[in-house]
């Protein structure tokens, strides 16, 4: 890491450290400081560590991103992103909490919904045992300048009906905001969890965004992360889950903006019985980069895993999927399978693609694979044969393509939003909506 950027991030620490919400907290004052040591020694990564050997964030190193949140939310209509009817809604301008532009159900049983600042302000000993220092990176940064995000805790045996809306929108340039989600579910409790990123300003932002899942027993969540910020931003998410015994787990990861994305999505099996599902969908033209790097912990017995990604690339784009299962020793009877599919529209488009198995069991079943590919000569000749233009033909094509993945959103309020930006991308939008 070079030295003015190490300064840089030194003294925007030391101008923002006093204002964070829990300054006066001992223990993530010292959180906070370990972590910035911890960053200040190893710095960014770069393309000589093996899991950025693809994805250069040189332009985040060099850009001075300002980390200090601003003091005052700008007023914006965001009801356009809005998930209609009874959901609970938490939304952040900027990095900081918008209760004008939330919807919080006041008494509503078996859950608590909040900001993370407001938990560290009125009760920090709710927030101590979840709020865990991560060591990647940008997670040090994370925590580090970690201000404000979501605090959902589920009760046992509760059954959410509604998805819970998490709102981040960008709209100040040269800004970095480090958000931190914490989601936290009892046993046998149930929900779905939409965390959704957009950026208003043209100018770049940065996004530094951690999410940790806590599950209990027997519980299930559903995790939809929607990534559409403007094209000069960059995104860096990291994901963690921690599943107890006979829990499930479903992340959904939609990358379809940002200048440079990158997304660290892992579960971790801490007893028998557990399944995870990571399904993830990427859409990049331009001079985009995305890059998606999985991993699945089988620590205990019976688990089963299923990964499916796709890819759709255009122009000069890039696209990295690392996918790595590991099965540990105690990991008996795992069963688990990866797969990743990638599109190819342009010759200047690329995919890295490398699924991984690491097993350390013997009585297992386990898979992965990768395709990499153009649209099928004899599938465009077969839709053109029967008087369709050739823009509509691989609009078509590509949306069937995607279809698979867009399916298995968990609810048609979200699908249909994911899918009108995905067909404003497409090469020809006649009839195509008439088409779904």
């Amino acid at each position: 890491m070079s030295l003015p950027a190490i300064s840089h991030y030194g003294t925007e620490y030391t101008r923002a450290e006093h204002t964070l919400p829990g300054e006066g907290l001992p223990w993530l004052k010292r959180m906070r400081a370990d972590a910035m040591a911890r960053f200040t020694e190893e710095g960014f990564p770069t393309t000589k560590d093996e899991a950025w050997k693809y994805t250069n964030v040189a332009e985040i190193e060099k850009r001075p991103f300002q980390c200090m949140l601003p003091v005052n939310s700008k007023t914006i209509d965001a009801s356009p992103w809005f998930l209609h009817g009874k959901s609970q809604r938490l939304t952040f301008i900027d990095g900081r909490y918008a209760p004008a532009l939330s919807q919080v159900i006041v008494g509503l049983g078996g859950v608590t919904v909040t900001s993370i600042a407001d938990l560290l302000v009125r009760k920090p000993q709710r927030a101590e045992p979840w709020i865990k220092a991560l060591t990647t990176p940008f997670a040090n940064l994370n925590t580090a300048f970690l201000g404000d995000g979501a605090f959902i805790e589920i009760d046992e045996d509760t059954d959410l009906k509604e998805p819970i809306h998490l709102l981040y929108i960008s709209t100040t340039a040269n800004l970095a905001t480090h958000t931190r989600n914490i989601i936290v579910a009892g046993a046998k409790a149930q929900a779905i969890i939409v965390e959704q990123y957009l950026g208003l300003s043209e100018d770049a932002t940065f996004t530094n965004a951690v999410t940790q899942l806590f599950l209990g027993p027997g519980s299930c969540l559903e995790h939809c992360k929607l990534q559409q910020e403007s094209q000069r931003a960059f995104h860096i998410a990291t994901i963690e889950a921690y599943q107890s015994e006979a829990s499930t787990f479903t992340s959904h990861s939609l990358s379809l903006g940002a200048a440079l994305a990158r997304h660290d999505i892992s579960s971790r099996f801490d007893g028998p019985h557990c399944s995870a599902t990571l399904n993830g969908l990427y859409v990049v033209g331009g001079q985009q980069h995305v890059d998606h790097h999985t991993q699945i912990d089988h620590a205990s017995p019976h688990g089963t895993s299923r990964e499916f990604y796709r890819g759709i690339l255009d122009d000069h784009s890039r696209a990295v999927f690392s996918g790595r299962v590991m099965v540990q020793k105690a990991g008996q009877q795992t069963d688990a399978s990866q797969i990743n599919n990638n599109l190819l529209l342009s010759a200047g488009s690329e995919v890295d693609t490398r699924p991984q198995l690491e097993i350390y069991a013997d009585d297992v079943k386990c898979s992965h694979g990768a395709t990499i590919g153009q649209l099928d000569d004899n599938m465009l000749f077969y839709l053109r044969a029967r008087g369709i233009d050739e823009d509509l033909a691989r609009t078509m094509l590509i949306h069937a393509f995607a279809r698979e993945l867009l399916n298995r959103l968990p609810f048609d309020m979200l699908r249909e939003q994911v899918e009108m930006v995905l067909i404003e991308r497409m090469p020809s939008k006649k009839h195509i909506k008439d088409l779904l």
